[in-house]
């Protein structure tokens, strides 16, 4: 409505046979404040950043976890040796040995207690040259279970499980980064939103200011043929009206700056769809007071402040290292404990006596390795103890002592910050009632100066004002409604400010944190309806 009046104005004041080229139009796209809200979820790139953190440590989990899963081992070798012999009874001047070996294993270490355990499955042939050997070929099955088991050091905990729970709670940490990196973007686009509805209202405003400066020129150009008015009059006019086309031009270039910073927040790059849109932002904001609970705020932020659970985290990280390192000063008492059984098998020579001829010869193979194997025919056990221990002050003592003091550092920065958060939380509440008292202020302020107005036009129309008086409280008056549209801007995004201190925004806009099947951190979102429409 108001831009075909304000091309004409323009038009009339371009000088003769200068020749203006319209800028190519651009797409409109209409976005309430909760679809912008989406968009940023679907397509910021901060957060899409931050999503892929917790898959990371997902990764990282999954290669420590790795340290605790059962291994396989098979091993196949061949040998042939031929040796010097310094014996009568090794049965040859040169021993000629010829050995297969097949064996497998299975070892897997435990999370509880720190301990590993091994099964070994041995198995060999052996083939010599020796004449006086009661067995040739020999065969040989064995079967060994093995637990070592740390008794003191390594028990409670170790390297390898701390870096385990170590790397748990950074995960967590990464998916409380995730959420507070949503909490912030949701409240700056929900402000440059504002903003920009701000801009385009101020471009409203001028135009109207910059509408009512062009008619008082053109009433002032009749008066002037009439002879009831001073041609300085209407150079007063103009004037006015130039600087209120001035105001217009920056109303409009702010206006661009705005629709740029809220596209940079909800665009996946300069291929998106909406980049080269114009953005025109359909929802107006409202203002309904309501009461601030400043301790219940203060008290819901310190229970969902995403700072307070990665301060908590940390401090768990601490108390971890404490454990790991006051592990570490004890003595290192390890159990060994190992079974084993022995089979054999292979061609037997049966002799006269040592070294007397062959008598009988019984043939046996494989199977009868394993037979006396499962006979318990040869069993053998192992039991041991190890014991070390450092003489005097170790490096552990200090590194203990220190990270002792990092966790008291770290219980001190917790309630800092909740003294900060409380802080901030107590400021945002009181400038959010400040800022409500603002927009009924300037409510009133705007109907007194649009009464004013009506009053020195009225007054100007029988002679009974001046032009100086009808442009000052034109002036005022988009003066008082720019003042009402920035209190009231002011005041919604002082709403937002105090969701986003408390960590309510998500919760608000009913979008919730959830764990994907690799667990990854997602966001889910149900559009909540619009802002309450209203002009202004």
């Amino acid at each position: 409505m108001l831009l075909p009046l304000f091309a004409a104005a323009v038009a009339l004041a371009t000088p003769a046979g200068a020749q203006t080229t319209a800028p190519p139009l651009r797409a409109v796209v209409d976005l309430t404040i909760d679809e912008t809200a989406k968009r940023a979820l679907e397509r910021n790139l901060d957060i899409a950043v931050e999503r892929l953190n917790p898959q990371t440590f997902d990764l990282s989990l999954a290669a420590l976890e790795a340290n605790y899963r059962p291994t396989f081992t098979s091993t196949t070798g061949y040998r042939d040796a031929n040796q010097f012999t310094t014996s009568q009874t090794a049965g040859a001047d040169i021993l000629n040995t010829v050995t297969f070996t097949a064996n497998t294993g299975l070892a897997q270490n435990f999370k509880w207690g720190g301990g590993s355990a091994a099964v070994a499955f041995n198995n060999n042939r052996i083939e010599n040259s020796n004449r006086f050997a009661t067995r040739n070929p020999t065969l040989n099955a064995g079967l060994t279970a093995t637990l070592v088991q740390p008794l003191l050091r390594g028990f409670r905990i170790d390297s390898s499980r701390a870096t385990l729970r170590v790397t748990r709670l950074n995960q967590q940490i990464s998916e409380t980064q995730l959420a507070a990196t949503i909490t912030n973007t949701l409240a700056t686009v929900r402000n440059a939103y504002w903003d920009l509805v701000y801009a385009v209202q101020a471009v409203q405003v001028a135009q109207r200011s910059f509408e009512l400066a062009t008619r008082l020129v053109q009433d002032n150009r009749t008066r002037v043929e009439v002879g009831t008015m001073a041609p300085i009059d209407v150079v007063q006019a103009e004037a006015e009206a130039a600087t209120r086309r001035q105001t217009l031009v920056q109303a409009q270039a702010a206006r661009r700056t705005a629709d740029l910073a809220l596209k940079r927040l909800i665009v996946s790059g300069t291929d998106d769809e909406i980049w080269r849109a114009e953005l025109n932002p359909v929802d107006r904001p409202s203002f309904t007071t309501v009461a601030v609970d400043v301790d219940a705020a203060v008290r819901r932020a310190l229970a969902e402040r995403t700072d307070v659970a990665q301060a908590k985290r940390q401090l768990e990280i601490n108390d971890t290292n404490v454990k790991l390192l006051r592990d570490q000063t004890l003595p290192a008492l390890d159990l060994t404990a190992s079974y084993g059984l022995a089979g054999i098998g292979g061609t037997q020579f049966v002799r006269s006596g040592l070294g007397g001829d062959v008598t009988q010869i019984v043939e046996s193979g494989y199977w009868s390795a394993l037979r006396t194997l499962r006979g318990v025919d040869a069993p053998t056990w192992n039991l041991s103890v190890a014991l070390s221990y450092p003489i005097g002050t170790s490096s552990s003592d200090a590194n203990l002592a220190r990270a002792r003091v990092q966790v008291r550092q770290a219980q001190a920065q917790i309630k800092s910050l909740e003294l900060q958060i409380a802080t901030e939380v107590t400021n945002i509440a009181l400038t959010l009632q400040s800022n409500a008292e603002r927009v009924q202020a300037a409510r009133a302020a705007r109907e007194l100066a649009e009464k004013r107005l009506e009053a020195e036009n009225s007054k100007f129309e029988v002679g009974m004002s001046t032009n100086y008086f009808v442009v000052q409280a034109q002036r005022d008056l988009a003066d008082a409604q720019n003042t009402e549209l920035r209190a009231l801007l002011d005041y919604n995004k002082s709403v937002v400010d105090f969701d986003r201190v408390q960590q309510t925004s998500l919760s608000r806009a009913n979008i919730t944190l959830v764990s994907g099947g690799g667990g990854t951190a997602t966001t889910t979102t149900r559009t909540t309806g619009t802002t309450g429409q209203g002009g202004f």
